[in-house]
């Protein structure tokens, strides 16, 4: 990426250091907080963030086992309320009262969570292909997922994760190198291995898979919210958005080419950020 991003360890609590990626004026009046996916990192968000810099200050966190942040020494908080804890946390530091929030997937059921405890903290929602229920189906082809392929080469890095990601939807070839850099870490034998400790799943195997419903949590959700989806989605269903959207307050745009979860790495996938985000201003 061209931009320069600030590159920040912040500890949200005793001896645990999250990573964070910041661009754009630092007393801007409005920032945007992006959270990535289960498996995916900060640097999914640079496209936007780069697009957004010029009106927000723009703040990408690598969730607690992703990315440059922290691994966690008990798996067992791999969970949403630490996640929501965490964030909370990150916001206290850094002293902002109140974000714009981009959640992607998991992400986006971070905001939904943070939302449920301090709801003032977030003025504006953007959820990417995540809404409040979430299909067995679905559920079970992520958790299912390669979680600690070695691989021998950086070529093969790259076919990993064009496959692991093929739903993300149209991608460049030079994209898809940028994302295999940015997703894996060669070790010292020379493989290479994804960058995200595998012991994030460890609460997915503790009970069976199932449909999950948020529906108690979505409707306490009060703010605008643009709503992204992918086409062919399997996790976001038409029907699941189309509902969001009949309650009101809910703007939905949808990718063509794309499952879960748009990579927004697109101009056209970034455009209807930024136009919702300054409608809104």
């Amino acid at each position: 990426m061209e931009h320069s991003f600030k590159v920040s360890r912040i500890e949200v609590v005793p001896g645990i250091f999250l990573s964070i990626r910041e661009i754009g004026p630092a007393d801007a009046a409005r920032t945007l907080l992006c959270v990535h996916g289960l498996t995916r990192n900060a640097q999914d968000f640079d496209k936007v963030a780069a697009v957004m810099a010029d009106r927000y200050r723009v703040i990408s966190v690598d969730i607690a086992g992703r990315g440059n942040s922290d691994w966690l020494p008990d798996p067992a908080f791999y969970d949403y309320p630490t996640y929501v804890w965490h964030c909370l946390a990150l916001l206290d530091k850094l002293e902002l009262a109140q974000v714009d929030w981009l959640g992607t997937s998991m992400g986006g059921l971070i905001g939904i969570g943070v939302n449920s405890v301090q709801p003032q903290r977030i003025r504006r929602l953007i959820l990417n292909d995540i809404g409040p229920f979430l299909p067995k189906e679905a559920l079970k082809s992520i958790v299912d997922a390669e979680r600690s392929p070695v691989l021998a080469s950086l070529a093969d890095a790259e076919a990993h994760v064009r496959r692991r990601y093929a739903d993300f939807g149209p991608i460049s070839d030079t994209d898809w190198a940028w994302m295999t850099e940015t997703s894996t870490r060669q070790q010292p034998d020379g493989t290479f291995r994804l960058g995200f400790d595998p012991n994030i799943y460890a609460n997915f195997d503790k009970i069976p898979v199932g449909d999950v419903a948020l529906w108690p949590l979505w409707n306490q959700v009060r703010q605008p919210m643009l709503l992204l989806r992918g086409a062919q989605s399997g996790l976001l269903l038409k029907a699941t958005a189309l509902g969001m959207v009949a309650r009101g307050g809910v703007d939905l745009v949808e990718f063509d080419a794309c499952g879960h979860a748009p990579s927004l790495f697109q101009p056209n996938q970034i455009q209807p950020i930024r136009d919702w985000l300054l409608k809104t201003e």
